[in-house]
């Protein structure tokens, strides 16, 4: 690693994580994400609970519709940290050297291709006549690497088919109004094309075996500048996902509200799909993941892989090394703080 963060060690960190107990030490931060997503439930759950406190923070939030521009905003510096795609983050880290410091979720199953039932059929019976058709997705973001992953594995080109870049939100008014019949969509809006529009699943990053997961995202000179708040803000988002699985019903009733907020209504099914489909990581298994000391970690080949796609479709020429953007430093620092781990795995 080559960041002034590496070089801090970790020892000399630690001591500045323990957990505030004044309400006037509150510090603001400001957190971006992508709203009515199921990754971004633990910050919605925080400020619910009013975790953000109990860590001695004052959370502000940044939303964007999709990854590119959120990456963008980091870059002038809008924002501090946050979750995101991971192919926004790798871009992100190609181009001004944005950090991923965790992992939000798996949601392979959740970047997917969908096709109006009257086409379905013979798309799954060939997959090879989708050749000469129109894909409408939202390019550079996790279901374009998807479904590029689904062509190459029916051994279409991505040259013979036409890709008709549109937000999440157009695409699903285009299907719904019977404008398209093939769309590259990330759930909930899987979920809206099968209830509103009359389509299903064609095939999955999962179905393809493209890894795809989400990224916690922290700017390069926040990191330097404020690791403690870094690891404060990671132990949140952790406390978040423990509270769900120990609190099942209720997270589900609570991530129907988050979407609501954020103008998606969501039948009940589709609440049981976010939690079925979508793995999440407690603390161990962040560090385990995460973890460089058998060689390349987990975190560094998933995100490689979709760095590699990028250079593929000529997003940039050079994928960037892991090593050198993923950073296992701030989530070890949650781990060894015993304060910290305790309230990230609700043992405190």
């Amino acid at each position: 690693m080559k960041t002034q963060i590496a070089g801090l060690g970790l020892a000399a960190l630690l001591t500045t994580t323990a957990l505030p107990v004044q309400a006037q030490d509150l510090t603001p931060i400001n957190v971006s994400y992508q709203p009515a997503l199921y990754w971004a439930l633990p910050f919605h759950l925080a400020n619910e609970m009013g975790w953000w406190a109990e860590v001695g923070l004052q959370p502000s939030f940044t939303t964007f519709p999709a990854g590119a521009p959120q990456i963008a905003a980091a870059q002038a510096r809008d924002w501090d940290v946050g979750g995101t795609g991971s192919v926004p983050a790798v871009l992100g880290a190609a181009r001004f050297g944005l950090k991923t410091i965790g992992i939000t979720n798996d949601e392979s199953a959740a970047n997917a291709m969908m096709a109006r039932n009257e086409v379905l059929e013979g798309l799954r019976a060939d997959p090879s006549s989708i050749a000469g058709q129109s894909i409408l997705l939202t390019t550079n973001s996790t279901v374009d690497y998807a479904t590029q992953a689904c062509l190459r594995m029916w051994g279409v080109p991505a040259s013979e088919v036409e890709f008709v870049n549109l937000a999440q939100a157009q695409i699903i008014s285009a299907v719904i109004s019977r404008n398209g019949d093939i769309a590259g969509v990330w759930a909930p809006n899987t979920y809206t094309l099968q209830e509103r529009a009359d389509s299903d699943y064609l095939c999955s990053g999962a179905d393809a075996g493209a890894i795809v997961p989400g990224a916690l995202v922290v700017r390069p000179e926040y990191a330097e500048e404020n690791p403690e708040l870094v690891a404060r803000f990671l132990a949140v988002y952790l406390r978040g996902w423990a509270w769900a699985a120990e609190n099942p019903d209720e997270a589900r009733s609570m991530l129907v509200d988050f979407y609501s907020e954020g103008g998606v209504e969501i039948s009940d099914a589709a609440v049981n799909a976010e939690f079925d489909l979508r793995p999440t990581f407690n603390l161990e298994e962040q560090v385990a993941i995460l973890d460089r000391s058998g060689g390349a970690s987990d975190v560094d080949q998933w995100l490689s892989a979709i760095g590699d796609f990028m250079v593929d479709v000529g997003t940039f020429d050079v994928n960037p090394d892991p090593a050198e953007y993923i950073d296992p430093n701030f989530m070890q620092m949650v781990m060894d703080d015993p304060e910290l781990a305790a309230f990230a795995t609700l043992q405190d």
